[in-house]
């Protein structure tokens, strides 16, 4: 063995060992919040900022999401956003809880109902972050390919957001693929400030 093929070698395998705590920090599993209050976590909540997404590629300003608790357990939802025709597209869906009365992990579902009983028309709605007075959320999935960050109000304080941003990028999101919501009708990318 040469000096130089060593020398590649300890090379590669040292770029392999400083890439190894961003490897495990994007594959470890997605923390959720300990416990969900459903009943204190229906009511309206205003879209602050998210991953651009295909379901919401026409939306054009501010979206919404409204969850209604049935008398069956599950949850009704209600998303709004406007169109650049001006109409309001509206999305209604059904959430169910998995797990226990207090899982932050729920399921979503647009299809028509008569379709609920393929797995496929599911899709993961966790619960990631939420403050104690149930004003500001993060909304994800196992894979962190969607986030959505709620809030109670059309705004929100700048440092209560900030703390929340650097709370997910502790749990490995992507930040700069976050999307403030415009409350003038364009979505802007709005990267994570150390």
């Amino acid at each position: 063995m040469t000096l130089r093929s060593l020398c590649l070698g300890l090379t590669a395998l040292a770029s392999f060992g400083m890439a190894l705590p961003a490897l495990a920090q994007e594959t470890s599993p997605l923390q959720t919040i300990p416990r969900l209050d459903v009943a204190r976590y229906m009511g309206d909540w205003h879209e602050i900022s998210r991953y651009p997404n295909r379901f919401q590629k026409k939306c054009i300003g501010p979206s919404s999401a409204s969850y209604r608790l049935l008398e069956d357990g599950q949850v009704e939802v209600i998303n709004r956003c406007p169109l650049s025709s001006g109409e309001m597209n509206v999305a209604v869906g059904s959430a169910r809880q998995l797990g226990g009365a207090h899982s932050p992990k729920l399921e979503v579902r647009f299809a028509p109902a008569w379709l609920s009983f393929i797995p496929a028309v599911w899709g993961d709605y966790w619960v990631v972050d939420l403050d104690e007075a149930y004003q500001l959320v993060a909304v994800s999935e196992p894979r962190r390919e969607y986030l959505w960050i709620l809030s109670r109000q059309p705004q929100v304080e700048p440092q209560a957001y900030q703390a929340l941003l650097d709370r997910l990028a502790a749990q490995g999101f992507d930040l700069q693929r976050l999307e403030k919501t415009a409350l003038d009708g364009a979505a802007r990318k709005q990267p994570h400030q150390p």
